[in-house]
């Protein structure tokens, strides 16, 4: 039984994850004709904020409002970056989704460590990112063994990994500002 502390974390977490999911990532970039200035990355701030409200909560919070995120994408809404559906099952992005399982995990470490220093923060990083990475393409090396199409596995490794993972890395640095004020104030209840 969940006690309504709980359920209004998991809402609000769940919330966070929705919302995170539906606003893109735009770099300002200057033109010198002017016609244009921005470029649309094709990531969202959902790593971001899942990385977040794991540091916030604790990892059953977050793993259960994941769960009912991805349960809303597969048989409610497309709240999923690229849709939705039952048939996401089948596209590549739902390997880096369940990624994002060990991603909560690995996170997590931190909320247990009393003292957090730079280097253990970005080391915990590193590893939670490249656990999600890994995740995907293990999925997506499943997938193309049905498929028999070894040059689909390279584009999608590409497209999905490589494309992304240093934006993902990147990500992780803005983080070192705000651990120690969410510990002050985690540890202050």
């Amino acid at each position: 039984m969940v006690n309504s502390y709980k359920l209004i974390e998991i809402l609000v977490s769940l919330q966070s994850l929705i919302i995170s999911t539906m606003i893109p990532v735009y770099i300002p970039l200057p033109f010198v004709d002017k016609s244009s200035n921005s470029f649309e990355i094709p990531i969202t701030w959902q790593i971001p904020t899942i990385i977040m409200l794991t540091v916030i909560f604790n990892r059953k919070v977050v793993f259960r409002a994941f769960s009912l995120y991805v349960i809303i994408g597969l048989f409610i809404l497309p709240v999923f970056q690229e849709g939705g559906s039952i048939g996401y099952l089948l596209t590549p992005n739902f390997g880096y989704l369940l990624g994002i399982y060990p991603l909560i995990k690995i996170i997590d470490n931190i909320n247990k460590k009393e003292k957090i220093n730079i280097r253990y923060f970005l080391i915990i990083g590193f590893l939670a990112i490249s656990a999600m990475h890994l995740t995907g393409i293990f999925f997506n090396f499943i997938q193309i063994l049905f498929y028999k199409n070894f040059n689909l596995f390279l584009f999608n490794v590409g497209k999905y990994s490589i494309g992304k993972l240093g934006y993902h890395l990147i990500i992780i640095i803005p983080f070192l500002l705000l651990i120690k004020p969410i510990k002050y104030f985690k540890n202050r209840k």
